[in-house]
């Protein structure tokens, strides 16, 4: 019943949830795109605002290109610009304060005839007039020529022009560019994608009008949005749980919570990320998160055009998406499934958690009745059930009751009458069993006697495998062994024994009919034979263990007779191979090497042996890699990496090179690495490196060190003689 009730909570439990959350996704996505088409239009109000600018400004200076050819314009160009030693003509320095935030260069090639010049200065008469109301919205409204110069008006960068390079060329900016007859040829405002300021190095966006007289391409009226708030806003002004991503049409990605601007200088591509993985990481921190962006713009560019609410199943998100009026821009914000479903899940717990505790308070009602109706009658069952199994028949029990429990207790009292009249005929037939029993428990007390035997024996090797873990925690393997077989020799079932002892002294007086007629009694011989086998299992396990630690042991005597040999009395000279001898250091800081995950490199040229004093070199490049090693702590365990190389340099040289991509070596320290009691750990001594450099000089070489600084690795040189072997013939 307490299952049924459980079923039926569960359903519910689910059929709500399922109603919720189909509630909650329909008012979270209406919500969103609601969000989304708000957002769109308050943030395209900046471009609408821009190109109705553009408009005024454009026939402001349409009329003031009219007027000024009735006027004299020369002297007030002069006034206005100087030409530089470099070429350039730009704001005259003394006349900075009085331009009032405008900004003129022209680069050296500029035809400074005198429709230019009123060109220039219709310019500057516009931006004087207007550009300060425009500065509350735009930080820059500027008007750029055919021929390449620019007016601005930027109170922000007092000295813009000034700080423009002499080869500064407009003509390369996508503004520029843009404006040009071919590439616009229905004359409307275009926007540029984002970029970098190069003087200011702030990130923005240009906007462009051309502006055509007598059909002709005379100037270009712009604005330069900085990017910061728009960024700002598009990551941190976002739905719970949700973010915002801005880009444009062809990949280019304006703003993203994961994207890092700094330290860069032009903008990140979307579909670049396969192909330049690298950029990837550097932008957004991972190769994950870049497939992740193309699947969401490769999603909105594939849309319907009327289709603003778009699913990324592969990730669990909705995705709404509005386009800004003007620069074209797509404003996507993504909000996770899990955003969605949890409010359902948490009602859907309440739910549970109710109907929970509705199946607990019928549990405690169905307990009390199956105790007053069930348990009792039972319990008084089991008691009469204990006084026949204890000789005793003379039993009452409650029969009047009609249910099934009075059947079974008047079948329980026929059973007993029963019972006790084949009691008086078994006890007619005990005298015959006595000896039987006798010899069986004598066979019991010899199996008890084995199993003693072979606990003593279990003893001795649990002894033993504490001697060999005397021995050191650094024999690991041979202590591992050592411990599961005492773990097997303790989990021996070697209690059973006594229990079936206590057994049969308990029972001895009456062992036939226990053997015979007692449930546990019928059971005793097969017990004991699985014992048996059971203690036969175990004792193949143990020795298996133990062959395991013979074989580690053998194993640590190899290493210790490797490491003797190498300690031995040197000889001045001897017949060596390097690259046999590089190994040799290897395998001695193996241990060290494997636990810390330093994955090694070899790039060894083969040679011939030489004639070099064995002890000494075999003392400097074990040092030299234990230093490697302890320099890999500081980087990540996947890119810890020691490369060691043997080339012969010369015809008298021979190079050894242990380098490591570790912490790497201060300048200032490279000329006190080798002095003796220098060191940069807390645990050393400074002894290594100068008894290294010391036995070097002995050898006849050297020994010297490189690196790139903190953080870019070292590379230690050991330059030997190349004394080969000379060959008899």
């Amino acid at each position: 019943m307490g299952v049924r009730i459980a079923v039926v909570i569960a359903l519910s439990t689910l059929v709500s949830y399922l109603h919720m959350l189909h509630a909650l996704r329909t008012e979270a996505l209406e919500h969103l795109q609601r969000h989304v088409a708000e957002r769109g239009q308050r943030e395209q109000a900046i471009f609408t605002l821009a190109e109705d600018n553009h408009a005024f400004l454009k026939k402001a200076l349409e009329e003031r290109l009219r007027e000024l050819p009735r006027e004299d314009v020369s002297a007030r160009f002069d006034s206005l610009v100087a030409r530089l030693p470099d070429g350039t003509l730009r704001n005259r320095p003394e006349q900075e304060e009085s331009l009032q935030g405008i900004h003129v260069f022209m680069p050296p090639h500029v035809t400074l005839d005198a429709g230019f010049r009123a060109r220039l200065v219709a310019a500057y008469d516009v931006l004087s007039k207007y550009g300060p109301a425009f500065y509350i919205r735009f930080k820059t409204t500027y008007i750029t020529f055919p021929e390449g110069a620019i007016v601005g008006f930027s109170p922000w960068t007092p000295r813009w022009s000034h700080e423009l390079a002499s080869d500064f060329s407009i003509t390369g900016f996508e503004d520029f560019i843009l404006s040009q007859p071919e590439n616009n040829p229905r004359r409307q405002t275009t926007w540029t994608g984002i970029y970098n300021e190069p003087i200011s190095h702030e990130w923005m966006v240009s906007g462009a009008t051309p502006l055509d007289l007598d059909g002709r391409h005379v100037a270009t009226i712009g604005h330069d949005v900085l990017l910061d708030e728009v960024m700002a806003r598009t990551i941190d002004g976002h739905l719970p749980g949700a973010y915002n991503v801005l880009f444009r049409d062809d990949g280019q990605l304006i703003a993203h919570p994961e994207q890092r601007l700094e330290d860069t200088r032009s903008a990140y591509n979307i579909l670049s990320g396969a192909e330049q993985p690298d950029v990837a990481v550097s932008r957004l921190g991972s190769r994950e998160k870049a497939a992740h962006l193309r699947g969401i713009f490769e999603r909105v560019k594939n849309r319907a055009p009327d289709q603003t609410l778009l699913e990324l199943p592969e990730h669990g998100e909705y995705i709404a998406v509005t386009r800004l009026k003007g620069p074209g821009w797509n404003l996507a914000t993504v909000l996770p499934e899990q955003v969605v479903s949890r409010p359902a899940f948490l009602a859907a717990r309440y739910v549970l958690l109710l109907g929970l505790l509705s199946l607990l308070l019928e549990l405690v009602i169905m307990y009390r009745v199956l105790q007053q109706q069930i348990a009792r009658p039972l319990q008084t069952l089991t008691q009469a059930t204990d006084k026949v199994a204890a000789g005793d028949f003379q039993v009452a029990l409650g029969t009047s009751r009609g249910d099934e429990l009075g059947q079974l207790a008047r079948a329980f009292q026929h059973m007993a009458d029963q019972v006790q009249h084949r009691e008086e005929a078994l006890r007619q037939n005990n005298e015959g069993l006595e000896q039987r029993v006798e010899e069986r428990a004598r066979e019991l007390r010899d199996v008890h006697l084995k199993l003693m035997q072979t606990a003593r024996r279990a003893g001795m090797a649990e002894s033993a495998t504490h001697v060999l873990h005397n021995v050191g925690n650094v024999l690991n393997s041979v202590y591992t062994s050592a411990q599961l077989a005492k773990d097997r020799m303790l989990k021996m079932r070697l209690e059973q024994v006594g229990r079936v002892t206590n057994m049969l002294e308990q029972n001895q007086d009456d062992l036939t009919r226990f053997l015979t007629q007692d449930e546990r009694g019928r059971l005793l011989l097969p017990f004991l034979d699985r014992l048996g086998q059971n203690l036969l299992e175990e004792r193949t396990e143990i020795v298996s263990l133990l062959n395991d630690v013979g074989r580690y042991t053998e194993h640590i005597g190899d290493i210790i007779k490797m490491q003797q040999n190498h300690a031995r009395a040197p000889r001045m000279h001897e017949p060596v191979d390097l690259a046999e001898l590089l190994e040799d250091a290897l395998r001695i800081n193996s241990a060290e090497l494997s636990r810390h995950q330093v994955r090694v490199q070899r790039q060894l040229t083969p040679l011939p042996h030489l004639m070099i004093d064995k002890h000494k070199t075999l003392m400097i490049l074990v040092n030299l890699i234990s230093n490697a090693r302890y320099a890999l702590d500081t980087v990540a365990p996947s890119e810890r990496l020691l490369l060691m190389s043997l080339e012969q340099t010369s015809t008298d040289r021979v190079h050894i090179v242990i380098r490591d991509n570790g912490m790497g070596i201060a300048p200032e320290m490279i000329t006190r690495i080798f002095q003796y009691g220098f060191t940069t750990r807390d645990e050393g001594h400074g002894f290594g490196l100068h008894s290294s450099a010391l036995a070097a000089q002995e050898l006849g070489g050297t020994l010297t060190v490189h690196s790139d600084g903190p953080g870019r690795g070292a590379a230690f040189t050991l330059e030997l003689p190349y004394h080969p072997v000379q060959r008899t013939t």
